[in-house]
Formats: C-alpha cells, structure tokens, sequence
C-alpha cells in the first residue's frame, strides 16, 4: 500500500516538474521572440540621426532627439515629484504609525493605486490640470508619472525599514539620538539597497508608459524646451509611429521601442544587482 503510494505521488511530481518546465520554457521561447523582433527591426533604423535630429516629417530623414529629450525630463521629472512624497508617506508607515488606523487607510488606497490602470491616472491628472490649464503640457505628463511612482515607492520604502531589526534602533536610542537621527542614521542607511531599488522599479514602471502622457503631454513633432506646452516623448511618438501608413515612420517606431527596452532593461538589472548586494 505504501510502495502504491509512493509510486503515485512520484508520477504526480513528474507530471507537474514537466508542466512547470514546459510553462517555463514557453514564456522564455515568447520573450525570446519578442526581443529577438524588436532588436531585429529595432537595429535597422539605429543611426546617428536617431540622437542628432527631431522627428521628421512623412517622406524625410530624421531622428529622436525630441522625444528622447521629452520622455527623459518628464520621467526624472516624474521622479523628483514622486520619489520624496512616497519616502515619507513609507517611513510614517513603518516608523511613526505601526498599528495605526491611518497607516491601514494608506496603505489599501497604495494597493489600489499599485494595480490602478495607467490610463485612469492619465485621465484624472487630465481632469485635474489639463482641463484646468486649457492646454497640454510637460508639467501635466511630469504629475501624471509622478503618481504611478509614489505607489511603489511607498509600498517598497515600508517593507525595506520593517526589515530593518528594531534592536538597531533601540541601541541608537540608548545612546540617547533623538528619533529622527534613528530614522536618517539608522534605519535609513540598512534600507538604503532596497530603497534605492524600489525608486529604480518605479522609473522602470513609468519609462514605457504611453496612456497618461497621451492625455496630459500629448506630443510634439518639433524640438521644444517649454514644460508649459505639448512635449515629444518616446511612447507617443511610437504609438503615432506605428500606427502610421508610412515605412520611415514605423521604422523609427521600431527603434523608440529597442530604446525604451533597453532603458528599462538596464533599470531592472541595477534593481536586482542592489538587491543582491544586500542579501550577501
């Protein structure tokens, strides 16, 4: 009876190793082949032009330098917006209000907002500044990435300063540090690794975004440095792009995506090496 039993639960192992191989192998074989597309037709338009000139009209030569230039402010923007709210609201969570009433509050609006869809966000800041202001702007497209970074953010910089033992902050207290040097000398520096990696995850997040910026930036064809006006960016330049009958246009299509999957690419690997070097 237990040789039955064993023999059954050995062939059930097998069976789900197989399935779990064969699933594994899938996804691998599905991004292969979306990276192996991208980079294929995402090389053949790489030029010197894509750095040097603006998006040019249908039937011309030209480049990405507008859009790259827009997707680059309005994301650091997004980021210098986003990052310090969500530090804070995370170190209240995890240093001042443990157990309190309004950190469970924050807490389930920041679940909400982590799996909120961009578009909603797109449409509210929309309502919110577009409509007020009566036009597009940089400064919309910036507060648009900027509230899909704050979720992460928060969410990250709690569980980072959680992880951090509270006899660390005990022993600075017993050297009588006031709490907030506990917080900035201590806590701060053992969750620094983790910290760091969540703003890096929430720059990856919003790197690729095209709905809210379609809503709030819009795009540009020409080369401009005014936040208070419509400005190019890479994800809706590709959206216009490829949908387009012209081929240079798709071309360049094409080449806006391998740029952003590589910025987003080279983003996830400085995460996971952060989050390595602070597990060894």
């Amino acid at each position: 009876m237990n040789l039955a039993i064993y023999k059954r639960r050995r062939v059930t192992n097998q069976v789900i190793m197989a399935l779990s191989w064969f699933a594994a192998a899938s996804g691998i074989f599905v991004l292969a082949l979306i990276l192996g597309t991208l980079v294929y037709k995402g090389v053949a338009g790489l030029s010197l032009k894509v750095f040097t000139q603006t998006t040019p009209p249908p039937g011309s030569d030209g480049g990405l330098l507008n859009a790259i230039y827009g997707s680059a402010i309005m994301t650091a923007l997004g980021t210098v917006i986003g990052t310090p709210i969500g530090i804070l609201a995370g170190t209240y969570m995890a240093e001042y209000g443990r157990g309190a009433r309004l950190t469970s509050v924050v807490r389930f609006i920041n679940d909400i907002l982590l799996s909120a869809p961009s578009i909603v966000i797109g449409l509210f800041v929309y309502e919110i500044l577009v409509v007020g202001m009566h036009h597009f702007s940089a400064w919309a497209g910036g507060v648009a990435l900027a509230v899909l970074v704050l979720p992460v953010v928060v969410r990250t910089t709690e569980d980072m300063l959680l992880l951090v033992p509270d006899s660390m902050r005990e022993a600075s207290a017993a050297l009588g540090s006031p709490r907030w040097v506990v917080i900035m000398q201590v806590a701060y520096r053992a969750a620094r690794a983790g910290m760091i990696t969540g703003v890096l995850l929430a720059v990856a997040r919003i790197t690729g975004e095209t709905a809210p910026l379609l809503f709030t930036a819009f795009n540009n064809q020409f080369m401009s440095t005014n936040m208070n006006a419509p400005m190019a960016n890479l994800p809706s330049v590709i959206f216009q792009f490829a949908l387009s009958p012209y081929a240079d246009w798709q071309k360049l299509a094409w080449t806006a995506a391998l740029l952003i999957t590589v910025a987003v690419l080279v983003l996830n690997i400085g995460a996971r090496a952060l989050t390595s070097s602070r597990n060894k």
